[in-house]
């Protein structure tokens, strides 16, 4: 499998969910935190994990500029898998063109856990854009997760964690010898598996952090690449 990290930048976030990349921004105005979706070529796909924040760059959405910094049209993709709908992990999904909303990736088929997007568009929190949610949920090439697990295919697992957000789901993506894990935001960095806390922050912190706990474990075992969304310094680790 080719891996590509697509990193949108290093952001400060502040109480409001505000994202500022660091050097527009007072160091010590928020958390610190990389954005970086990630694109997995294997023989049958293109795929997606995530979407970040949907900025745009000279009239163009930043996700585009950085397949295409790869090579990759935004068209050959053929699957986006979606762990959660936080904003910096949904945005990049699309945008409105006056009222009409346009897809970043129209001819992908895009997973997504079901109960999650329920979920997210009962909240009123900043880390949500239901704007563009309640139009995620009319498109026509979205396939709805139900399960607590399941294959997307022979290839593609995945698994409700239900750590950071009531339903975030995690995946496995398995090609020959290889494994891949993407744990999103209940294993953002690398520094969670160094100290095992159970963050406030979370929907169920202790679920998560014991979460952590099995999957550094069996990521061992089975010599994982394990992404990390928001690390700053290290957006794969290998074991």
């Amino acid at each position: 499998m080719k891996i590509i990290p697509l990193q949108e930048g290093n952001y400060v976030v502040n109480s409001k969910k505000e994202f500022k990349l660091i050097n527009e921004f007072p160091l010590d105005s928020g958390l610190k935190m990389a954005i970086q979706p990630f694109l997995i070529v294997t023989q049958k796909d293109y795929i997606v994990l995530d979407l970040g924040l949907g900025f745009t760059k000279n009239g163009k959405p930043l996700i585009h500029h950085l397949l295409e910094s790869h090579n990759i049209m935004p068209e050959q993709i053929t699957k986006v898998l979606i762990s959660h709908f936080h904003k910096d992990h949904i945005e990049g999904i699309g945008y409105f063109d006056g009222d009409k909303f346009v897809q970043n990736f129209p001819d992908a088929k895009i997973y997504m856990q079901k109960r999650e997007l329920d979920f997210a568009l009962t909240q009123q929190h900043p880390s949500y854009n239901l704007k563009i949610l309640n139009e995620v949920k009319k498109f026509p090439n979205v396939e709805f997760l139900e399960d607590d697990k399941g294959e997307i295919t022979n290839e593609i697992v995945y698994e409700v964690s239900g750590g950071h957000s009531p339903f975030h789901q995690v995946f496995w993506i398995k090609e020959n010898n290889e494994i891949i894990f993407y744990g999103a935001d209940d294993l953002p960095q690398e520094a969670y598996l160094k100290m095992h806390v159970a963050y406030k922050t979370d929907f169920d912190g202790k679920r998560a952090m014991e979460s952590r706990k099995k999957w550094e474990q069996e990521a061992k075992e089975q010599h994982w690449k394990v992404f990390l969304y928001h690390d700053m310094e290290k957006p794969v680790l290998e074991f």
